[in-house]
């Protein structure tokens, strides 16, 4: 996998969810990466949730670091698979920077993260004609009741998305060298 992580901050739109976004816009070929700060700025109509739709769901336009994913060997199923364990990597990497005198109780529940009943996150994972795509959102201000973010912690938000896309990487590098030296059952 290919990653880029952007020093400037950008809002994000909905184009980010468009097969091929990270080539087209910063060169970036095959499997890839891309994070970025920026506001959630994607009207519903754009957003690839459907029960987020159908269930008003309403998510605050605020700071937050965004994960682009793309990869072109994914089902739906197995992007949505890539898409817990994206999480379950945020997950560890936050425990790690939080001291441990704190109260804060981070427990991924499905394909979102929390902080006792305040949400840390927004995610939703679909497909292209070509690719399948995973979108991570981590709320860095905070956004309002029933919600938190990064800056509550005193994580560094492009610490963060660094340590995070380089065990994601290897995590898939390791997927893929363990499908390929196996044999077959026979």
């Amino acid at each position: 996998m290919v990653y880029k992580i952007l020093p400037e901050q950008r809002a994000l739109s909905g184009d980010e969810i468009l097969p091929h976004w990270a080539l087209r816009n910063f060169g970036l070929v095959g499997d890839s990466i891309v994070s970025f700060i920026g506001d959630f700025n994607v009207p519903p109509e754009r957003w690839i949730d459907l029960d987020s739709i159908m269930h008003g769901n309403h998510f605050p336009s605020t700071k937050m670091l965004h994960f682009i994913i793309e990869h072109f060997d994914t089902d739906l199923k197995e992007a949505v698979l890539r898409q817990y364990i994206l999480l379950s990597i945020l997950e560890e990497k936050l425990i790690h920077r939080i001291s441990a005198s704190t109260d804060h109780r981070l427990t991924r529940l499905g394909d979102d993260l929390f902080d006792g009943e305040n949400r840390l996150s927004i995610t939703a994972a679909g497909c292209t004609l070509v690719s399948s795509k995973i979108h991570l959102g981590v709320f860095i201000d905070l956004p309002g009741k029933g919600f938190k973010g990064l800056s509550e912690f005193g994580v560094d938000p492009l610490e963060l998305a660094e340590v995070v896309i380089c065990q994601y990487c290897a995590e898939m590098r390791r997927l893929s060298e363990k499908a390929w030296r196996m044999r077959p059952i026979i």
